[in-house]
């Protein structure tokens, strides 16, 4: 009887119990530079991000960077938590989807003898777009998003391309370039994946 009733549930689950494309992980830590090119003064630094699967169809993830604004050495600091939906469209493809909250803040500093005082501004972050395996050794992915911070910036759309080649089966290359009006941010650096 036991065995019935378990053999029954799992089967009536079966059609909610998607899984992530063969090939897409969304298991990973990575760390490395980032840059942001805006209409004013650039900015680098450096970036970790990671991601962890708490169902085969959820994942958690975290960003953190850390930049300094060119010719006025100011940090810029940026962070972002939230939470993943993946369903999987192919063997290849998954449909993702995010959903964030975001942070963003700036030290107090000097241009000349005028002061700008710290910047703190939240807000929140959607994408979607497709996550893909697209061969054994390359995985990429494009997603649209729109970001809002309510009264502390206006909302706007951006695009995401990232991409990353695997050189074993944990370790990897991974890149992110993200498009939005008059700014552009962009990672490189390694990936660790289990």
């Amino acid at each position: 009887m036991k065995k019935s009733l378990l053999a029954l549930t799992l089967l009536a689950a079966a059609p909610f119990a998607a899984s992530a494309a063969e090939g897409v992980s969304y298991n990973y830590v990575e760390g490395g530079y980032t840059a942001t090119n805006i209409d004013g003064p650039d900015a680098d630094g450096w970036a970790l991000k990671g991601s962890v699967a708490l169902h085969p169809n959820f994942h958690v993830f975290a960003d953190y960077s850390t930049q300094e604004i060119d010719n006025v050495n100011v940090d810029f600091d940026q962070w972002r938590v939230g939470l993943g939906y993946n369903h999987e469209l192919s063997q290849r493809v998954d449909l993702l989807t995010r959903v964030a909250y975001e942070k963003a803040r700036t030290d107090g500093f000097n241009i000349g003898s005028t002061r700008i005082p710290s910047i703190s501004a939240d807000g929140y972050s959607v994408e979607v777009g497709v996550n893909s395996a697209l061969t054994n050794r390359l995985n990429g992915y494009a997603l649209a998003g729109y970001e809002d911070g309510g009264s502390d910036y206006d909302g706007d759309f951006y695009g995401r391309l990232g991409a990353q080649v695997k050189f074993t089966p944990n370790w990897s290359a991974s890149a992110d370039v993200k498009f939005a009006d008059g700014d552009t941010q962009w990672f490189v650096g390694p990936r660790f994946i289990w």
